[in-house]
C-alpha cells in the first residue's frame, strides 16, 4: 500500500471588505488581493454606512477615511461597536497624523499609505487578522508620542511589573513568541499577560493598549524615540 503522507492543513481564508469610494480603487484592490488563496474579499462598499453594513462579520476591512454619507473614523469607531472581532486598517493618501491618530483611538488595528506596494497590503491584513503583532509599531510611537500623557484618568494603569514589561514589547512590534524568548517566560504566560493588560487598559486589541498606553503616559516614558 502507498504511503500517501498526512493531509494539508486547510488554508485559514480572510474575509475582507474593501471600502473606498473610488470604484477603480476598489477594484484594483480587490483583483489584487483575490490571487492570495488565504484571503476573499467578500465586500465592497462605496461609502461609510456601506462599510459598517458589509464589516460586520469580516476578519478585515480595508478603510478609506474619505467617504460620503459616513466618514471612515466615524464608521471604523461605529465597526469596533458593532463587530469587535472586526479589525480595520485604515488607508488614506494622507499623511496627516492627526488624521492616523484619530483612526488609531477610533479603533483601528493600523493604517497604511494608499500608495504602499501590494505586498505591504497583504502583509498588513495577514498581521492584523493574526492579532499578535501591532502594525508597523515605529509609526505608530512617532504618532503617539505627541499624544504622551493626554489622558486625564490613570484609573487603568495598575500594571504590574511584568505586564508592563510585556506592554513595551507589544509597543514594539514583538508577537507572543518574540516576547516570551525577550522575557525568558512560556508562550501560554505570555498570552495571560497579554490578556491581563488589555482587561486592565480596557483595550480590544493590541494597538489600542498601545494607544491607551501612551495616553496614559505608562509606556516609554523618558524614552527617546525614533
Amino acid at each position: 500500500m502507498g504511503h500517501t503522507g498526512d493531509a494539508a492543513a486547510p488554508v485559514e481564508v480572510i474575509r475582507v471588505v474593501v471600502a473606498d469610494d473610488e470604484r477603480l480603487i476598489r477594484s484594483g484592490w480587490s483583483t489584487m488581493l483575490s490571487v492570495h488563496p488565504d484571503i476573499e474579499v467578500v465586500g465592497e462598499a462605496s461609502d461609510g454606512r456601506e462599510a459598517v453594513a458589509l464589516g460586520i462579520g469580516a476578519g478585515v476591512v480595508l478603510m478609506d477615511i474619505r467617504m460620503p454619507y459616513m466618514d471612515g473614523l466615524t464608521a471604523t469607531r461605529e465597526l469596533s461597536r458593532r463587530s469587535p472581532g472586526t479589525r480595520v486598517i485604515v488607508v488614506t493618501t494622507f499623511e496627516n497624523d492627526q488624521l492616523v491618530w484619530g483612526a488609531l483611538r477610533a479603533g483601528a488595528a493600523g493604517y497604511l499609505l494608499k500608495r504602499a506596494p501590494a505586498n505591504e497590503l497583504v502583509d498588513a491584513i495577514r498581521l492584523v487578522h493574526g492579532r499578535e503583532a501591532v502594525l508597523f509599531p515605529d509609526a505608530l510611537r512617532r504618532i503617539a508620542a505627541t499624544h504622551h500623557g493626554t489622558a486625564t484618568s490613570r484609573s487603568s494603569s495598575d500594571l504590574t511589573p511584568r505586564e508592563l514589561a510585556v506592554l513595551r514589547q507589544i509597543a514594539r512590534g514583538q508577537n507572543n513568541a518574540e516576547i516570551a524568548a525577550t522575557l525568558f517566560v512560556s508562550r501560554e504566560t505570555v498570552k495571560t499577560h497579554v490578556r491581563n493588560v488589555l482587561d486592565k487598559l480596557d483595550a480590544r486589541d493590541r494597538t489600542q493598549a498601545v494607544v491607551r498606553a501612551y495616553e496614559l503616559g505608562i509606556v516609554f516614558a523618558g524614552v527617546e524615540l525614533p
